[in-house]
């Protein structure tokens, strides 16, 4: 990403502010440098701050009582998360954020961007608005995850990766968290990308993806 002021002006949560506030919220925020394995917060802290990613990946997870580790997503440069939290009573995270490889992140102080928002209505239904939109595309990720079967979810996500990078996809992180964040075991996963590989509709080594035939691939999502 570029200068923190590019990070901030081409996101949606900050899109909608002039100068003066977009300063405001500039100045209570602070950059973080995160190493491999570094929990940014955990789950049920103290929420104060939410965070866009500025370079590298930062995985959200829950625990299950038993330990398990849920990943509920990966998030990349220009994202956000935790925003949510502050609108919530309670304020405490519901997930925790651990960085995937160095990462860097720009906490912002939730106290401030909420000042601003109760200065400026107008800039509170612009945001609104850009909240909407954003909804109803998490609505649709929950719809495939719990209606369509796995090999479907897969397809699906290979596909949603392929618009971004071509035909040569890199998987954005270890096949065990992309099993997790898209509700499949991790053995089911391997086992579904070698039947996709044996009928030649992609080739596989390691995290490298090749999409062999798109058609094929998209009938069956």
């Amino acid at each position: 990403m570029g200068s923190l002021d590019e990070l901030l002006r081409h996101h949606h949560l900050f899109s909608a502010l002039d100068e003066g506030q977009l300063a405001a919220v500039a100045a209570a925020s602070r950059l973080q440098h995160l190493s491999d394995g570094d929990l940014l917060f955990s789950q049920g802290q103290a929420a104060d701050r939410f965070y866009l990613v500025r370079h590298g990946q930062v995985k959200l997870f829950r625990l299950a009582p038993d330990g398990q580790e849920k990943v509920i997503e990966v998030v990349s440069p220009g994202q956000s998360f935790a925003e949510a939290v502050m609108f919530m009573q309670g304020e405490r995270y519901p997930v925790a954020a651990q960085a995937l490889g160095s990462a860097e992140v720009l906490a912002v102080e939730s106290r401030a961007f909420l000042g601003v928002l109760r200065s400026s209505s107008e800039s509170c239904l612009r945001l609104l608005a850009g909240l909407s939109v954003r909804l109803h595309e998490r609505l649709k990720e929950i719809e495939t995850v719990t209606l369509q079967n796995a090999t479907l979810r897969l397809a699906n996500y290979l596909l949603n990766l392929g618009e971004q990078q071509g035909e040569q996809i890199t998987l954005p992180a270890a096949k065990h968290i992309i099993a997790s964040q898209l509700a499949i075991q991790p053995e089911t996963l391997s086992r579904i990308l070698g039947n996709l590989a044996s009928n030649g509709i992609i080739r596989v080594k390691g995290l490298a993806i090749t999409i062999l035939d798109r058609t094929r691939l998209r009938s069956i999502s």
